[in-house]
């Protein structure tokens, strides 16, 4: 490795923690400010955050990570299946259990580089993973700083960055690709099933849901859907090597983080579980805390287990998959969720729920010509995640080797 020079990472970087601001202190919090904690850091760049703070908020407990900026989780339990490495795409906050990484030197390394030499060497900052003692994963900084990294020259970093981000890049179009294709799922949606656009020309009458064409009757959604929670599954229960099982965590932007999620014993999983393994096809959404998460399950996800504060739902025909699919994604169903669900301290929505709601439901013709359009759109998007965890694969195997110089990065390109 001619001309690559060894390094502490701690002579090469910037480390900062972040805090929360006090809860119970409601002008710190509901501002304009992106504010990560764990459970938001499962995708590779970071814009926004489900919570957010003031700038007072920011003032009185927390900081700012500035963009372009690396956030690495250090604490936590999801670090004994994953470590978190995010880059900054926005100004945003950050809480006590995450690092702030900056480059010191941007003429020896450049942040960048430095977030894909992270990536690559997820093994070698787990192998330093400790246990706190109530359970949960912990890296220490001083021994963060002490790992050793081999830094190439700068010419051959920025060949090496842009490998990378050819990869990175495309798993970002495919992303926004997919996003466009739920937008257009949940405005066809709400054309035929909340405006009724489709069906203007034609006589409406009154029903317990409000005006709807002619012919359309109130169901129960346990007529159209089948529904199903996942178990109870607890800490001690979870094994190293085994099956995975789902949980709210795991669901983001319609698809399932496998690499975020625990594992059963095969044994448990393929005997008193088996009813609750899930299947191609199967849609899953979060039923507790933040509710809204949905996602296709895909073969590549198989085997998994469902688990409790996640449901699953299965079209009793088929063919209208598409529509159970813009149903459950669409602003009718989460406000029912929304306004039926109980609990003080989180939201609950489960299978009680469910029983008790209806909708308003054209016949089968009708159902099975808007699920004829969603699901080619569906198709799509699975060939897209598809792609993606494809490329996802190529990127983890192959960057650790480009980082450690066990493969030039001409023999690559060649």
């Amino acid at each position: 490795m001619e001309e690559w020079k060894e390094y502490e990472l701690g002579e090469l970087i910037t480390l900062n923690s972040g805090g929360t601001p006090d809860k119970s202190n409601k002008s710190y919090w509901g501002g304009d400010i992106p504010w990560i904690s764990a459970k938001f850091m499962y995708d590779d760049y970071l814009y926004s955050s489900e919570l957010k703070i003031s700038q007072e908020g920011l003032d009185n407990g927390s900081r700012l990570a500035p963009k372009g900026s690396i956030l690495l989780l250090t604490r936590g339990s999801g670090l004994f299946n994953r470590i978190p490495v995010c880059y900054v795409m926005r100004d945003l906050a950050y809480n006590q259990d995450v690092k702030c990484l900056e480059s010191k030197n941007k003429e020896l390394i450049s942040t960048k580089f430095l977030f894909y030499w992270l990536m690559g060497n997820k093994n070698s900052i787990g192998a330093i993973l400790e246990t706190t003692g109530i359970g949960a994963g912990k890296i220490d900084t001083n021994r963060l700083k002490n790992i050793r990294i081999s830094l190439p020259p700068k010419e051959y970093q920025q060949a090496l960055i842009g490998f990378a981000e050819s990869i990175m890049h495309k798993i970002e179009l495919n992303r926004r690709i997919n996003d466009n294709l739920e937008q257009q799922t949940q405005a066809l949606f709400k054309s035929w099933f909340v405006d009724f656009e489709p069906f203007r020309g034609g006589k409406f009458v009154d029903s317990e849901l409000g005006m709807i064409p002619e012919g359309w009757n109130i169901q129960p959604i346990s007529s159209i859907f089948n529904f199903q929670e996942g178990p109870g599954i607890r800490n001690w229960q979870y094994v190293n090597n085994g099956t995975k099982f789902i949980n709210i965590r795991c669901i983001n932007n319609d698809i399932i983080n496998i690499q975020n999620a625990n594992m059963i014993s095969d044994e448990e999983a393929q005997g008193k579980y088996a009813h609750f393994m899930l299947k191609e096809n199967d849609i899953v959404i979060s039923c507790s805390g933040t509710l809204g998460r949905k996602a296709l399950v895909l073969k590549e996800y198989l085997p998994l287990c469902l688990n409790t504060s996640v449901i699953r739902f299965t079209p009793r025909i088929n063919r209208q998959l598409g529509f159970l699919y813009g149903y459950l994604g669409s602003s009718l169903f989460l406000n029912k969720q929304i306004e039926l669900a109980s609990g003080s301290v989180q939201a609950n929505f489960g299978p009680i729920h469910l029983k008790g709601m209806s909708i308003a439901i054209p016949d089968n013709n009708v159902l099975n010509q808007f699920s004829d359009i969603v699901n080619s759109i569906i198709q799509k998007k699975k060939n897209i995640i598809s792609e993606s965890l494809r490329l996802t694969n190529l990127r983890d195997s192959i960057l650790p080797k480009l980082m450690s110089g066990k493969i030039k990065i001409d023999k690559l390109n060649s």
